[in-house]
């Protein structure tokens, strides 16, 4: 049998390390799949979407930091591709996107599918080219996998269906998909003038966000030396909370702890590997230093005394032996770290008084569930309520890692991130925490779950049953709700239903020690409001009131509808 171009594709990214690709199962018109099916040494995961085979994909890159394949198919199939690969490149995780294309000859006539997959995938991707002849399509496909390692984000290659249908043309190079990305060194000039800006400064405060991975020990080292609060983004929190003497919670309208206030009060606030997008919540006073090693992010966000372009690790080792203590500074982290302890105490409120016969609280679950769950579990986290509780209530014990469409904010991903990164690793503990009112496409990707033997477990947020008793009650106007624990039974999946506070625990180890997939559907507490305590709610507003723009105003109102919806119970 004739080598085609496709099988050529195949053999090509197996011979240059990659494992796994996720496809839609059973991809019409899509040759490149199939030869992605047939490549022994590469596991193709068959899911029921595009757009979960794109979120399955960027869930394995974000866990592992290695880059994987998924697949579209023609027409709207590589439409649905564009919220993974949005997700991928504001994530930076690489991802080599196939997008097969109506044949050559059909292209701008109209054709069935035809439409142009490089202008429309092209602002969500690092790279996106077409290929056109057999010699072109694996060069374009390495160019693009090199791309997504390079940035990273999201590397596409467009190929018509008949162009990888086209025997094969001189063997090609297997595309190298090892990521090897260089480590920025700092300038020394710039090290030595953000050690002197932090020793003429009596309250430093340091923000840290991904980019931190790798650097924790020593940035909790130089804070503890010239006592700096840390406080981080949600990105962060499974890097810096854990046994952190100077945490002091996180930032953003999720933000908890004395973080809000500890970076507006502080003289100079450092930025530690992190791009963090709402600039409302960041000081106006212009004494704001950033490190980062890429260089297009420093200053976006807010305005900069001084930048360092740098890999965080090495600026941070290069920074400690030029600093100095100070006493006024101890004294601002302490006062600091009061403050957190009594905001942390007024959190978990909720948790210390434990009502039996009322509804099941949302944080008592997720800190239940944090409890009961394994030091390196894996939590991919719906968009909605379970982030908002995830952000506050899911402990980062030991190597657990939290993922989530952070990025692009897309709703129902939770159960395909979650696909992902249980195919990369099968030895760890991978808990989807889904909301019932969003199950979209996630709840057929249950279906995959059986298939594949991808033993994750699926926690769902529901609060339909007390919005049913509401509306009774004439409280909320009736609204159709799709059942999510329904569609996961229908499919063949061990369902239990919770709905009793004195059950949860039993029900919660059982569920976790279930042999294979399992979907747990909780009754929660539809009166939990998904808001900040007030105190840090009024202390940030306090803050960012005063100098506060317009444009700030309208960034406020469009995170909080994005994570808490439009409904008046969030």
């Amino acid at each position: 049998m004739c080598k085609t171009v496709a099988d050529e594709i195949a053999a090509m990214l197996v011979a240059g390390g990659l494992r796994r690709a996720y496809c839609r199962a059973g991809a019409a018109l899509s040759t490149l799949s199939e030869s992605l099916q047939r490549e022994p040494g590469l596991r193709c995961i068959g899911l029921q979407h595009e757009e979960s085979a794109a979120f399955a994909a960027v869930g394995e890159a974000m866990v592992t930091g290695q880059p994987v394949v998924c697949c579209g198919s023609s027409g709207g199939g590589n439409m649905q591709l564009l919220n993974g690969l949005y997700e991928a490149t504001r994530a930076a995780v690489p991802l080599l996107a196939l997008a097969p294309h109506v044949p050559v000859s059909a292209i701008g006539g109209r054709y069935f599918q035809g439409c142009h997959p490089v202008s429309a995938l092209r602002d969500s991707s690092v790279y996106c080219e077409s290929a056109y002849t057999a010699a072109q399509a694996p060069r374009v496909v390495a160019a693009a996998l090199r791309a997504a390692c390079a940035a990273p984000g999201a590397g596409v290659a467009v190929m018509p269906a008949d162009v990888v249908d086209m025997p094969a043309a001189a063997p090609c190079p297997p595309a190298a998909a090892g990521r090897q990305a260089a480590v920025v060194d700092p300038a020394q000039e710039d090290v030595a003038r953000l050690a002197e800006l932090i020793n003429n400064c009596d309250k430093v405060a340091f923000l840290c966000g991904r980019g931190c991975a790798g650097a924790r020990d020593l940035l909790v080292e130089l804070a503890r030396r010239i006592g700096a609060p840390i406080a981080y983004t949600l990105r962060a929190k499974d890097i810096m909370e854990k046994d952190n003497p100077c945490a002091v919670g996180m930032v953003g309208l999720l933000g908890w702890g004395d973080a809000p206030a500890a970076i507006q009060v502080a003289d100079l606030l450092v930025m530690w590997g992190t791009d963090f997008p709402y600039s409302c919540f960041l000081p106006r006073h212009g004494r704001v230093v950033q490190v980062d090693d890429a260089a297009v992010a420093l200053g976006r966000r807010v305005a900069l005394c001084h930048a360092v372009h740098g890999d965080v690790a090495r600026t941070a080792a290069r920074l400690l032996p030029l600093v100095r203590s100070s006493g006024r500074g101890e004294e601002f982290l302490n006062r600091s770290l009061m403050r957190h302890g009594r905001a942390v105490m007024a959190i978990e409120g909720a948790l210390r008084v434990v009502d039996e016969r009322a509804p099941i609280r949302p944080e008592y679950l997720t800190r239940l569930l944090s409890s009961h769950a394994e030091p390196d579990a894996v939590f991919a986290v719906d968009i909605g309520p379970p982030v908002i509780w995830a952000a506050r209530y899911l402990q980062a014990f030991g190597h657990r890692r939290i993922i989530a469409s952070f990025h692009f904010g897309t709703a129902g991903s939770a159960v395909p991130l979650a696909i992902g990164a249980k195919a990369a690793c099968p030895s760890r503990q991978v808990i989807a925490l889904c909301h019932a009112g969003t199950p979209g496409s996630q709840a057929t990707e249950l279906l995959t779950l059986l298939q594949e033997r991808l033993s994750v477990k699926v926690l769902v947020y529901n609060y339909a049953p007390a919005r049913a008793q509401m509306v009774q009650t004439g409280d909320v106007a009736p609204q159709p709700v799709a059942e999510f624990a329904a569609c996961a039974a229908a499919l063949g999946l061990p369902v239990q239903r919770l709905s009793r506070v004195d059950e949860a625990a039993p029900a919660l180890r059982r569920w976790l020690a279930a042999r294979g997939p399992a979907v747990l559907d909780v009754e929660l507490d539809a009166h939990a409001l998904a808001a900040p305590p007030q105190s840090d709610l009024q202390r940030t507003l306090d803050h960012v009131g005063d100098t506060v723009s317009t444009t700030a105003l309208s960034e406020l109102a469009v995170l909080r509808r994005m994570l808490f919806g439009n409904s008046r119970l969030y």
